[in-house]
């Protein structure tokens, strides 16, 4: 494995991280259990989860996912061995039953920090995450801004207050963003500049051969003031692996159980994997080897979050970290950027 520090800490964590989201629905508390013994022998010392997960959401299995990690850290007695990132979810109406109001007041973020520190199992979390922002923007596959009515209200300062006040208590060692936009990044490290209050450490977006919008703008304020990607869908829910690519009807895919998840279920998607794979073969290496061996090595990115339904992709993924791609590989995934650019935003 290989390792470096979350930005302006001394936390050594490795350059893979365990995605959990998968275990509730697609995976049994078994399958995790076994999924994160594996992962750490295997020097995987970063895991993360979420509040609203397992995925995709639903009230019966809210939760869930905390909740077989806090199992598997009371069986092994491992917490201190695994650096452990949470999130508390933002505004979605459909979210009702998390509680009264999803948003990052201090009521909410008390509540939701607490809920998901009894369900882990543990009193701390190494690094928390706003899930995404309050405010109306773009994520979750939306590729340009468009103005929006909108009713909130610049609260960052105050959210970076309370959170504060759980770093000081001890319940958060450090904070993150996910989905977030260059604006929102800064602000948050505007305000953390100058009312000395706790500057975010990491950033978890989207980042894939299929999506590398994080590059125009985010990436270099990563490199500017020292923030961490840790990098999500980075196989694009498997297509990045090319199973969809053989024919095959693959009935207990990601994509398709969960249709409704379309951000990578493109033509345009297809046709640049195709692209990819042909490199991949070129090269000797399998598509899921170049897929996650790019973002391995780009200097913006702190970890890349991996997530199996099977042990044998678990293995493939961690496995991906001894390759390195030459200039000539990283040349020719550019020329197949050029001509579809970020099919899956």
């Amino acid at each position: 494995m290989k390792y470096t520090t979350l930005p302006n800490t001394d936390i050594k964590v490795s350059k893979i991280c365990l995605g959990t989201m998968t275990f509730g629905q697609q995976n049994t508390e078994a399958d995790g259990h076994a999924q994160m013994d594996y992962a750490l022998e295997n020097g995987v010392n970063f895991f993360d989860t979420a509040e609203m997960y397992s995925v995709p959401a639903r009230q019966e299995t809210y939760g869930s996912t905390e909740k077989i990690l806090g199992t598997w850290f009371k069986k092994t007695g491992k917490r201190e061995e695994v650096i452990l990132a949470s999130k508390i979810a933002g505004p979605n109406p459909n979210f009702t039953y998390m509680r009264e109001k999803n948003d990052f007041s201090p009521t909410s973020i008390k509540f939701a920090l607490d809920q998901s520190l009894l369900r882990l199992q543990t009193d701390y979390l190494d690094v928390y995450q706003l899930h995404w922002p309050e405010r109306k923007t773009n994520f979750f596959g939306q590729r340009g801004f468009k103005v929006q009515e909108d009713d909130w209200e610049d609260n960052i300062h105050n959210v970076l207050e309370t959170l504060d006040g759980f770093v000081k208590e001890g319940k958060i060692k450090h904070i993150g963003l996910s989905n977030e936009t260059p604006w929102g990044i800064m602000r948050f490290l505007e305000e953390s500049k100058y009312h000395n209050l706790p500057k975010i450490k990491t950033i978890q977006n989207p980042y894939s051969l299929l999506n590398r919008l994080f590059e125009a703008g985010s990436a270099e304020i990563c490199m500017k003031e020292n923030v961490g990607l840790l990098a999500y869908s980075p196989m694009a829910f498997g297509v990045l692996s090319g199973k969809f690519l053989t024919g095959e009807s693959l009935p207990n895919a990601r994509i398709n159980l969960f249709p409704q998840f379309s951000r990578y279920n493109s033509e345009q998607c297809y046709e640049a994997t195709r692209l990819y794979q042909e490199i991949a073969k070129k090269n000797g290496l399998t598509l899921t080897e170049l897929s996650l061996a790019f973002i391995e090595q780009q200097p913006f990115v702190t970890s890349t979050i991996i997530g199996a339904t099977t042990m044998e992709q678990l293995k493939e993924n961690i496995e991906t970290i001894h390759i390195s791609l030459s200039d000539e590989i990283l040349k020719a995934i550019d020329e197949v950027q050029a001509v579809i650019p970020d099919p899956a935003p």
